[in-house]
């Protein structure tokens, strides 16, 4: 856990008037359909105010948009979004957009898209964000959308490990050119994804822009956070068969790895859970397996709170953990799912009960 989640969970309550602009990382194996996508997202209302940084500008092909150049590497499109090249150093990128923005150099904006390539693995983008105590203070990070396609999709996921650790970070998942797939490959594709991340949602493009791609920018911080919160726990359809009834049931459940060595452990905790214990355990644990564990989502039933708190992350970094105004179903147990080459569910169970015990005792 880094520095900023230790402390006592009430200090870090998200406003829903957080100020700090949101940043999306955009990402999804070659020609999935990102930049498509993309495109859209920019005409919508949603993304008004949005500057777009990827790695190379002529990537994002949107020169029939091109509204001012403001230099080699910025152009300002007709909808008002920036869009910005970026060749070396993301945290530079953000914070001289920042300065660029305040200067009135560029438009004003509060959401930041970051589109990765086709091969990269997301998550660095992610931990730039949360680890730089400056960016921190002018950025949080929103949702993680990877694209997926319709028809090459599952291939792609058997044979590229890139490929399944981008679904498997995601906080939603977009299944593009779904409009040249037969309903058979659909429901085998999205089968296939949520054996791979069972806890995000599921998109179908048809190449327009729908109301759910639109409202894939929507995170922690908004006022839906409840219901986000209750998709993480709420069986999904298409999930491996006895998967999504019993994963829940009591103490802890794997779901066995299907590609590659991915897989999913829940965890349920009856008792209310000590933050301090907590913390130390799930920093040890961390410390031991960031590496392979891939993503962190719970709900937590902490001693002398009324209120349940949130915590996700990947890797070895955490999001700061957010407050909900009370419990999104009526299970007030402490729960949490991890996503990734993970250790024995029994093992992680005792282990954090044990915790909770000792400094209880």
């Amino acid at each position: 856990m880094d520095d900023a989640a230790a402390e006592r969970p009430g200090a870090f309550t998200v406003a829903a008037d957080d100020p700090r602009c949101t940043v999306n990382v955009l990402t999804g194996f070659l020609g999935s359909g990102k930049t498509t996508l993309l495109r859209r997202l920019l005409n919508s209302d949603a993304f008004a105010r949005c500057a777009v940084l990827v790695n190379e500008l002529g990537e994002i092909a949107l020169d029939h948009e091109l509204l001012e150049r403001i230099d080699q590497e910025t152009v300002v499109l007709r909808s008002g979004c920036i869009c910005c090249g970026v060749r070396s150093d993301m945290a530079a990128a953000l914070l001289d957009l920042t300065a660029r923005r305040d200067r009135g150099e560029v438009p004003p904006f509060d959401r930041v898209v970051i589109e990765t390539t086709g091969l990269a693995d997301p998550v660095p983008v992610i931990n730039t964000v949360i680890s730089d105590a400056t960016l921190r203070h002018h950025y949080r990070v929103g949702t993680l959308v990877s694209t997926v396609d319709a028809v090459l999709g599952r291939g792609q996921l058997r044979q590229r490990p890139e490929s399944r650790k981008q679904v498997a970070v995601a906080d939603r998942i977009v299944i593009t050119k779904a409009d040249l797939a037969s309903p058979e490959e659909l429901l085998e594709l999205r089968k296939t994804l949520r054996s791979i991340n069972s806890h995000c949602r599921l998109v179908e493009s048809r190449n327009d822009a729908s109301e759910a791609e639109v409202r894939m920018a929507a995170d922690l911080a908004g006022s839906h956070r409840a219901g986000e919160v209750a998709q993480w726990f709420s069986p999904q359809p298409g999930a491996v068969a006895d998967h999504a009834s019993s994963l829940f049931a009591s103490g802890g459940r794997r779901l066995a790895p299907i590609h590659g060595s991915i897989d999913t452990i829940a965890l349920t905790f009856d008792e209310p859970l000590d933050w301090t214990a907590f913390g130390v355990w799930l920093s040890m644990l961390l410390h031991r397996h960031g590496d392979t564990i891939l993503r962190v989502k719970g709900i937590l039933n902490l001693c002398g709170l009324d209120v349940p708190t949130v915590v996700h992350g990947v890797q070895h970094l955490l999001h700061p953990p957010v407050h909900l105004s009370g419990w999104p179903d009526g299970d007030r147990r402490s729960r949490l799912v991890l996503i990734g080459e993970l250790p024995e569910a029994e093992m992680l169970q005792r282990s954090l009960e044990s915790f909770n015990r000792l400094v209880q005792d």
